[in-house]
């Protein structure tokens, strides 16, 4: 397994440890040595992050905050402070891109290093992961793990078995002996669902997959089949991508009690849509296709996914950063569609094309406030309606999302915070931002 230039592969995993909760024990004395959750303690509230203090009771990130509550009648809840947890984001990934040009985030506080030929200028592995995370600790008094290997997924799942707060290298010539013993729901994008699915044909552990023939894998599992059964023999050939582009961009939150009435829907898909509109004007993008998405009410199987997902899209004639656009099309899209109590709604566009090559003809003359007329596929914003929104935006960006809001626009709270990039967002861009103003996102507990 060889790097782009020939040398041994060599990838780096760095995951801190309960960030969000760790950041509040640091800033927090009298929070320290206990059991501390940060995100929303409402019955629709999910654990976004619990100290290791918590996870001695069970609680683990993505649980509900109720049944957090019952295993730990003594917990802590912290609201969360996005805008720190952001600012920690950035200092520490100035810290990863002093070992490695090529830096891969995957959300606020973990990232891929590529290694790949530094040795002789770094030294082994096992010592840069360590003096990485000593320097975390002395600039940011945060615990951080970290995994070492030649293969993404090797890495990743080797921090995980570091934390908390250590280091694991598995060399080349140990993936097998690492990987077979692991549970088949270690593969990286291996659900709970999918899990019990190849608990079914036998496939317990990670070795079991590996051991398998590849055509009885793509019988039982299709391409997927094939596709973990590389994996779990270590075939793993992603690179490190430093500049990932966004191929979707969403905004969702979960309501505080179960929604029928369509006023108070029509009214958060603006909100959302709003907001999408803005990432995309921010990144000079245009969308193609807007997706709506929901949640029902009713539970079908446990777990924070065991409510139903649906969702709808419709691709427009023309791609749009449009707000209004995107909004009167997810709405159109919420017809005959909700026949029962909704407790998620999201909107999102994806077909992302660059302003250059992807953005709608002006019209020479400004008639009325639409072009093309109900038809949702054919909507375009005027160019009246463009200049205002880059009012908008320049005031959003100076004073916050929330200083301008349409009266028709629904209060989407959320329930919990969320590590993820929202790419275009003001916070979480990209850790490596510049040093604009931040101002604290919110996410749903899913």
């Amino acid at each position: 397994m060889s790097g782009r230039d020939g040398a041994p592969r060599c990838l780096l995993h760095a995951d801190m440890d309960a960030f969000y909760a760790s950041v509040e024990q640091r800033d927090r004395p009298e929070l320290r040595g206990r059991p501390v959750v940060v995100g929303g303690d409402g019955r629709r509230g999910v654990v976004a992050a619990a100290s290791y203090e918590a996870r001695e009771y069970g609680v683990h990130s993505a649980m509900p905050s109720v049944e957090a509550k019952r295993l730990c009648p003594d917990l802590v809840f912290v609201s969360g402070d996005m805008k720190r947890y952001a600012a920690e984001s950035r200092r520490i990934f100035e810290i990863f891109r002093s070992y490695s040009p090529s830096v891969e985030g995957l959300s606020l506080d973990e990232a891929f290093l590529d290694l790949t030929g530094t040795e002789r200028l770094l030294g082994p592995p096992a010592d840069v992961g360590e003096r990485l995370r000593r320097e975390v600790r002395e600039k940011t008094s945060l615990p951080i793990s970290v995994g070492i290997g030649p293969i993404k997924m090797v890495a990743k799942i080797a921090s995980g078995a570091a934390k908390p707060d250590g280091l694991l290298e598995v060399p080349p010539d140990a993936i097998r002996r690492f990987l077979d013993p692991l549970p088949a729901r270690k593969i990286w994008g291996v659900g709970p669902v999918a899990g019990e699915r190849l608990e079914g044909f036998g496939y317990r552990t990670i070795g079991d997959l590996a051991r398998a023939e590849p055509a009885t894998l793509r019988a039982r599992l299709g391409d997927w089949g094939e596709s973990i059964g590389r994996l779990a023999r270590g075939e793993d050939l992603r690179e490190v991508e430093p500049h990932r582009e966004a191929v979707s961009l969403s905004e969702e939150n979960t309501f505080d009690r179960d929604v029928t009435d369509r006023g108070v829907l029509e009214a958060t898909i603006l909100t959302h849509a709003e907001s999408v509109a803005r990432r995309l004007r921010r990144q000079q993008l245009f969308a193609r296709t807007v997706v709506l998405k929901w949640r029902l009410a009713r539970r079908t199987r446990e777990g924070p996914r065991g409510y139903p997902a649906r969702t709808r899209q419709l691709t427009l004639a023309e791609p749009t950063d449009d707000g209004d656009v995107i909004a009167q099309v997810a709405r159109s899209l919420l017809d005959d569609a909700l026949a029962e109590p909704v407790r998620l709604l999201g909107v999102g566009v994806s077909g992302l094309v660059d302003e250059g090559g992807g953005a709608a003809q002006l019209s020479l003359f400004d008639v009325g406030e639409r072009e093309g007329g109900e038809n949702p596929r054919a909507m375009q914003a005027t160019p009246r309606k463009r200049q205002l929104n880059e009012a908008l935006d320049v005031l959003a960006d100076r004073f916050g999302e929330d200083v301008v809001r349409r009266a028709s626009q629904g209060d989407a709270r959320h329930a919990t915070l969320s590590g993820q990039w929202k790419r275009g967002s003001r916070d979480t861009d990209r850790p490596d931002a510049d040093d604009r103003e931040e101002r604290g996102a919110r996410d749903d507990g899913r």
